[in-house]
Order: C-alpha cells, then sequence, then structure tokens
C-alpha cells in the first residue's frame, strides 16, 4: 500500500478542487433553506466528467477503466471545493450504489443501454433498497416480483430514497421467491418511465437538504426480464458488494469538508482576540484543532485502505464498516468542535458552519446506521 499518490492523480485532484470551487457553489444558502436540487450544477459535474469516473470509457466513463484511488482521491477533492455537501452525497449515492453495481454485474446490454446516459448526465439513478418496516434489517422486505412471461410484476414499496424524486432509473431490491426469504431476493433496473413507477415528492429533512430524498411506490409495476441484474435469487449478494462501494465512497466528499473545516479553524484561532491573545493560545481551543486534525487523518487512512483493498478484488466487509463508523462519527465530532470554536458565529446559519453539521447527522444512519457497524465488527471478531 503505496501513500504516494502518481503524480497524474494528484493534478486531476487540483483540478477537481477548482473546478469545485468556481461552479459548485452558487446560492447553497438559499438551495439548503429550500430543500432545492441544482440540476444545473448535476449537468455541470457531468460535463467535467465526475459521474463519469463510475464507469469504463467504452461505456461513456471518463478514463478508459475505473481507478478507484484516482476517483476517491477526486471525490475529497470535490467535498473540500464544494461546500454543497448534499450534492456531494448524491453524485456518489449515484455512481457508487447504481452505476458501479450496473458495471459489475449488468450485462452488455444494460450497461450500452444505461451506463452512458448515466454518465453523462442525462440521466439521474438511485439505490431503492429500504423499506419502512424493515429498517436495518433491510432484508426483511416486502416488496414482490413476480414472473409473467417475458416480465416480472413489482408491487410494494422502497423508502429513504435519495434521489428517488430525481431519479430516472431505480436499482430495485424485491422478492423474486418470498418463501427463502433473503435468499429469494433478485435485483432489477426499473425506469421511471415505466407504468406503476411512482415516485414521491422530495421529502424535507434535518440536513443534506439539497440532496432529494423520498419514497417509491410500485404498484404492478411490468418490467422486462431483460432488466434484471443477475440470477433470480442473487439480490442479496450484489447487494451486500454494492453497498461495500456505497460505504467507502458515499462519504468520500465528507473527507475534503473536513480538511477545509480545519482550515476554517485554524484561520479563526489566529484571527480571533479574547482577553488580549487569538483564542488559538487557549488550549481548550489548540485541543479542539488537535483533536480534528487526527480525525481527519485516521478517517482519510481507513479509507486510503479500504479503496486500495478494493482495488485489489477483495470482499472487505470489516474495514468497511470499521471506515462507516469511525468516519460519520469524526464528521459529527469535527462539525461540533468546529460550532464551538466559532462560538456564536458558529451557531447562526449566516455563517454557514451549522450547515455541516446538520449534513452529517444522516452520515449515522445513511448507508448502514453506526450500530449496524458495530455488529458488523463484532459479529467478525467473536
Amino acid at each position: 500500500m503505496n501513500f504516494d499518490f502518481p503524480s497524474d492523480y494528484l493534478k486531476y485532484q487540483q483540478k477537481v478542487k477548482k473546478f469545485a470551487e468556481n461552479n459548485l457553489n452558487d446560492n447553497v444558502q438559499e438551495r439548503d433553506h429550500n430543500s432545492i436540487f441544482a440540476a444545473d450544477l448535476w449537468q455541470k459535474c457531468a460535463d467535467f466528467g465526475i459521474q463519469g469516473l463510475a464507469a469504463p470509457a467504452k461505456y461513456g466513463g471518463t478514463f478508459e477503466n475505473i481507478n478507484l484511488q484516482k476517483a476517491v482521491l477526486a471525490m475529497i477533492g470535490l467535498g473540500y471545493g464544494c461546500s454543497d455537501n448534499g450534492l456531494g452525497l448524491t453524485l456518489n449515492a449515484h455512481m457508487w450504489s447504481v452505476m458501479m453495481t450496473i458495471t459489475e454485474f449488468g450485462t452488455e446490454t444494460q450497461k450500452k443501454k444505461y451506463l452512458p446516459k448515466l454518465s453523462n448526465g442525462s440521466w439521474i439513478g438511485c439505490h431503492a433498497l429500504s423499506e419502512e418496516e424493515s429498517g436495518s434489517d433491510v432484508f426483511n422486505m416486502q416488496t414482490t416480483a413476480n414472473r409473467e412471461g417475458d416480465f416480472y410484476v413489482i408491487n410494494g414499496k422502497k423508502a429513504w430514497v435519495t434521489l428517488a424524486p430525481n431519479a430516472d432509473i431505480a436499482l430495485v431490491f424485491a422478492l423474486t421467491d418470498p418463501k427463502v426469504g433473503k435468499w429469494g431476493v433478485s435485483a432489477f433496473i426499473v425506469e421511471s418511465e415505466f407504468d406503476g413507477f411512482n415516485a414521491s415528492l422530495n421529502q424535507e429533512k434535518m440536513g443534506m437538504r439539497t440532496a432529494p430524498f423520498g419514497s417509491i411506490q410500485f404498484k404492478n409495476c411490468k418490467i422486462p426480464v431483460e432488466n434484471r441484474i443477475g440470477e433470480e435469487g442473487a439480490g442479496m449478494s450484489i447487494s451486500n458488494y454494492s453497498l461495500e462501494y456505497d460505504r467507502c465512497f458515499i462519504m468520500s466528499s465528507i473527507i475534503g469538508a473536513m480538511e477545509r473545516q480545519i482550515e476554517k479553524a485554524v484561520y479563526y484561532a489566529r484571527e480571533r482576540k479574547q482577553f488580549g491573545k487569538p483564542i488559538a493560545d487557549f488550549q481548550a481551543v489548540s485541543h479542539r484543532i488537535a483533536e480534528m486534525k487526527l480525525r481527519l487523518e485516521t478517517s482519510r487512512l481507513l479509507l486510503h485502505k479500504l479503496v486500495w483493498l478494493k482495488a485489489e478484488g477483495k470482499s472487505v466487509p470489516m474495514d468497511t464498516a470499521l471506515l462507516k463508523l469511525h468516519l460519520s462519527e469524526s464528521a459529527i465530532s469535527n462539525s461540533l468542535d468546529l460550532i464551538r470554536i466559532f462560538g456564536a458565529k458558529g451557531y447562526v446559519t449566516e455563517f454557514e458552519i451549522e450547515r455541516n453539521l446538520r449534513d452529517v447527522v444522516g452520515s449515522v444512519i445513511l448507508a448502514g446506521t453506526s450500530d449496524i457497524q458495530k455488529n458488523i465488527i463484532a459479529k467478525m471478531l467473536i
């Protein structure tokens, strides 16, 4: 494992940072306040090549082959340069939960049909696994897909789906054989134009407000057999595989945001004076910054280790859970420390400090709660 990344990787990261700083920060406060998804910024990202990082060039991707290390450096750069954390979340969810799954498990026909549109920004994809009643027990689902000749008919409802209100396709997991429970789950690509596909309006939430969020109702939704991904009953394996990428990448942009937070904290601590000296001279402040840096660097190390392992083709549920747990909890702690350092300014919306905390609170829930990650780690140790 080598942390001396190739110079072209680092140059590309800087290029992404500059792109994000110059193009992705318009009206963030207003969009956050009104829960507005910036479709124009989504398209700018696609034109730059962000979404294409999750597909090979022959299917519309940015580079000849998917390069996980280069991609994660790019998403860290995007998180640093773009203060719209919701945009980073939606990009990562679209790329690693949907595009990567199609890249890894889709047929040649599916790849040719869907990946170019998902790469060029014309289509948006969402990952529809969770249901209202199943919660963390995701495979205890009620959504069914019954085969009728050359079609499947899907009935049920998926909830808490990032990008559902805006999605053109959904990667849907449904029971094709309810008698065998989780072993009877299959995966499907369902287009929003199919009859019986009904997405909700955007649900307002505490943070990540610029990331659309909602549910999808399927009522006798008829889809062609060729839209099934993999064999019948392979849904659990496909989902577990995609969740490793999801948990690995979905918060990669937050690493960049944490870098930005520390820079803000250091600058403010040097400039802000109390009792005749910079607040950086007070141990209570300097220790908070030191702890913020420690959380950032340990999170970064876990992320790069996981990316290296995935690039080696390894299944790494333990490392994935460790990263998801540590990074999400660290992001909350760092955001709280930044608010404390800034004091009243940190609490007031005007200074764009408190939004970071609101945005990362959901990270201990999405893609598997912190408690679920602890369960995974403990189960593999004990």
